[in-house]
């Protein structure tokens, strides 16, 4: 009978605890895609470009709107002019603030006599809140063209946003995948040096047997120790590809995980010509930088708004006592007419900078219309040639399994050399290694494709 004393309770705990830490938390791709989005430094950068344009947007529709102000101003002063307006302003002045006590209609001189409390008035305290409502009403279309702009920056960084999260995606494919193809490698490699130990037991039964000499057992155990070093060195590029991963996830190098199912994207059908125009009318890059150029347009229609007339109207209600309160209202209703009839050419400069920064946005945009027909035509050929890779390979790959197959037998009959044998089994290695290769490629170069056309989408991978 086992007794499960409380000491051994806690060890049994921590020791299933350590085994549930220790196991790998897989991961499929749509998963690592989902984990990397989130966490990924430049998708942070490109969602936060897309924040600010949204908050310009805003700002800029504002200007549609009336503005209130309120505010509150204390005054003591008994500069006699302010001193005076001030007990105007309360309704409170009297005569004797103007100096009538000082008046004496029988001195002939009366008009030079300056009155005192006129001049030199005590000091007046003044408690004045205001509201103050500013209604624009023309403005030769500023306000829209600046929210045309700030709307054509608000697509270009959401189109930033769309391209960084496909180039993100393909990265993630490229690491993804680079772990099924690490791993693949070391199967290939195995399988070679499960060879090179076979080759090696028959070289030393045929020299016991009398068959061969001890040359050829030397070179059969040089060759096992070679097969082992690249067994090795593989499973040190599943590692790395692991490393790789785990970067991108975000998580510790140290946080064991393992990757689901391998994915092939599928191939993009259509020829060069229609590929390219759908990348010109989809491409994000493109997109961003159309957009960019049709909020630079925006600008120069709003640098010539600034020439023109502008048509505003204010109302003001104000408030004057000697203690805080609402009394002694007052309003104030006024319409306002300006134009900058010269300004020494300071309009007409912004009006060409504003120009030459459109240009600038116009001929970015073409440049990069021409850089991205000429990457979808070379994904295409290169995507093409991986498809031909991968058939020239699994043909080659059948061939050295049937040429390695009949030297094998030749040799185990003696018919046949060591150097023969390890030929042929170099050559079915290396088809092996180059077919794992070339649908590595076949894979990335169908994602690199559908990143140069723009379409690249992990949920119609």
């Amino acid at each position: 009978m086992v007794l499960f004393t409380p000491r051994r309770v806690i060890l049994v705990i921590t020791l299933a605890l350590a085994a549930s830490a220790a196991r790998s938390e897989t991961f499929d791709f749509k998963q690592c895609v989902g984990i990397a989005l989130a966490q990924n430094p430049d998708l942070v950068v490109a969602q936060t470009q897309v924040k600010q344009a949204e908050a310009g947007l805003r700002q800029a529709q504002a200007n549609y709107w009336p503005k209130l102000n309120l505010s509150m101003t204390a005054t003591r002063s008994n500069d006699a002019l302010n001193a005076f307006g001030l007990k105007l302003g309360q309704r409170g002045a009297t005569f004797g603030d103007i100096g009538f006590r000082d008046f004496d209609s029988t001195n002939p001189n009366i008009l030079t006599v300056a009155p005192h409390n006129l001049n030199q008035p005590g000091a007046v305290t003044n408690y004045n809140p205001r509201a103050e409502l500013l209604i624009p009403v023309y403005n030769g279309g500023l306000v829209a063209d600046y929210v045309k702009q700030a709307q054509s920056y608000v697509k270009a960084a959401q189109a930033g946003d769309r391209l960084a999260r496909q180039q993100l995606i393909d990265q993630v494919l490229m690491a993804y995948q680079g772990v099924h193809t690490a791993r693949a490698y070391v199967r290939v490699t195995g399988e070679a040096e499960a060879a090179a130990e076979e080759y090696a037991r028959i070289s030393d039964r045929l020299l016991k047997q009398g068959m061969a000499v001890k040359s050829d057992l030397l070179s059969a155990e040089v060759n096992l120790a070679d097969m082992k070093l690249k067994s090795v060195s593989a499973r040190n590029a599943e590692a790395a590809a692991l490393d790789q991963l785990h970067l991108l996830l975000g998580k510790p190098l140290t946080e064991p995980i393992e990757v689901g199912a391998p994915v092939m994207p599928t191939m993009l059908v259509g020829d060069v010509a229609s590929l390219r125009q759908t990348a010109l009318a989809n491409h994000p890059g493109l997109q961003a930088l159309r957009n960019q150029a049709d909020g630079a347009g925006a600008a120069v229609a709003a640098a010539r708004a600034g020439k023109l007339p502008q048509f505003n109207v204010m109302l003001r209600q104000d408030w004057n006592g000697k203690t805080p309160g609402f009394d002694a209202g007052s309003y104030t209703a006024a319409g306002v007419l300006s134009w900058t009839a010269f300004d020494g050419g300071g309009s007409r400069a912004a009006v060409d900078r504003a120009e030459a920064q459109r240009l600038e946005a116009v001929a970015k945009h073409d440049q990069a219309s021409n850089g991205i027909a000429y990457k979808v035509g070379d994904a295409k050929r290169q995507a093409q040639e991986a498809e031909d890779k991968v058939k020239a390979r699994k043909l080659a790959l059948d061939l050295a399994v049937e040429a390695q197959r009949l030297v094998k037998k030749r040799y185990e009959n003696g018919l046949g050399t060591l150097i023969e044998l390890l030929a042929a089994q170099a050559q079915l290695d290396k088809a092996r290694a180059d077919l794992v290769a070339a649908d590595y490629e076949q894979a990335v170069q169908r994602a690199a494709l559908k990143l140069a056309v723009g379409v690249l989408d992990a949920d119609q991978l």
